[in-house]
């Protein structure tokens, strides 16, 4: 079929973090194509909680990513239509003993010198902030910056606000990429035919890693599994997000195994959210009803009232993780005119609009926002 002239940059990937990149590539004055073999919001944005937080992030190049989203995220509420349910509710972190305590003490210590809010909460004042929280904690630490959002309807709602200079083309699998003699890229090639564009930004989350072998290059991204528990919708029993010290090392960690932590949290339309999981056990979307019920205990554990309450149903994702627990953030170097925003593992929704920014400043020839060093998509290759 003939080439076709798309835009001036194709966003693969219609999730949080592809809206987010077409979003700010079109207030730079870019004309944009967003294609996705699915629908919007159809893998891991879809499956996520919307979790918005700095909270679980020690001080580095992910932190400072996510204090500039915490902002963007601000600025977006104001913009986009309330149906994103963008709630900064902050969110709790609590400690079962003196030494869980001592050790969110040294991690909020970093974090305020990097930005962040977190005040300590003694173990008597736990119930002002959580009225339905267990009795017998140590205590814990608020982070008032931690918010959500509705991630699907986020996505949507992105999407729409880049206006006309976005198109939308659902259903369309980028089977690889076109380039020229010198192998610079000059569009992508789809089942329905070639697109062309100077720019192709790879945002394809858990698939990003064979997206970019499809372009010649190697971005050793993973998925790790994670199952969230939906309840019957209730009154708010649930303020904040709510979890357990532990969840702060299972998200740094790399282990393949299976890890629960206790994650709860309230939300706007009355369900209570309940997570989290992680393994490594390649696209196997096999319901763990050892999983569930690890869940399940650590969430009446910390929130005893919902041990009579429904569970209506639950659901599976896939986390894009990287081996260094950090996204893959810009241009390419080895294939010139390709940009990746992929591998936030489950931050993707809480760093969106910085990754976003980040990818329309290095489209537009703008400043970057921050330093885009650490995110360089060859790093792992460099490491080698």
């Amino acid at each position: 079929m003939p080439l076709r002239r798309s835009s001036d940059v194709i966003v693969v990937g219609a999730g949080v973090v592809g809206a987010a990149c077409a979003y700010y590539a079109a207030r730079a004055g870019l004309s944009v194509t967003v294609l996705d073999r699915g629908p919007v919001a159809g893998g891991t944005t879809g499956a996520g909680e919307g979790n918005l937080l700095v909270s679980d992030k020690e001080p580095g190049p992910e932190l400072d990513l996510a204090l500039l989203s915490t902002g963007l995220w601000q600025e977006l509420a104001e913009l986009l239509p309330p149906q994103i349910e963008y709630e900064p509710k902050g969110g709790l972190v609590v400690a079962a003993d003196e030494t869980g305590m001592r050790a969110l003490r040294d991690f909020a210590a970093g974090q305020r010198t990097a930005g962040v809010r977190a005040d300590e909460i003694p173990a008597d004042r736990l119930r002002e902030l959580e009225p339905h929280l267990t009795s017998g904690l140590a205590g814990g630490f608020h982070y008032p910056q931690d918010a959500q959002v509705m991630p699907a309807l986020a996505a949507a709602h992105l999407l729409r606000a880049g206006g006309e200079r976005v198109r939308l083309r659902l259903g369309e699998e980028v089977t690889g990429l076109l380039t020229t003699g010198d192998g610079a890229v000059r569009g992508v090639r789809t089942a329905a035919g070639e697109v062309s564009a100077p720019y192709v930004v790879n945002a394809a989350g858990t698939w990003g890693g064979e997206f970019a072998r499809r372009a010649g290059v190697e971005l050793p991204v993973l998925p790790r599994r994670g199952f969230v528990l939906v309840t019957e919708p209730l009154p708010r029993v649930v303020r904040r997000k709510v979890y357990a010290a532990d969840y702060v090392a299972d998200v740094a960690s790399g282990s393949a195994a299976l890890q629960t932590s206790a994650v709860v949290e309230g939300t706007a339309a009355g369900p209570v959210l309940i997570g989290a999981s992680r393994e490594r056990v390649g696209f196997d979307r096999t319901l763990s009803t050892e999983v569930l019920r690890r869940l399940a205990a650590q969430a009446t554990a910390l929130f005893p009232v919902l041990a009579g309450v429904r569970a209506m149903r639950t659901y599976v994702g896939f986390r894009p993780y990287l081996p260094d627990h950090l996204p893959a953030i810009g241009p390419d170097p080895r294939v010139p005119g390709l940009l990746h925003a992929c591998g936030h593992e489950g931050a993707g929704i809480g760093l969106a609009p910085a990754t976003g920014l980040l990818i329309a400043r290095s489209l537009s020839g703008g400043e970057p926002p921050l330093e885009p060093g650490p995110f360089n998509p060859a790093r792992f290759e460099a490491a080698v």
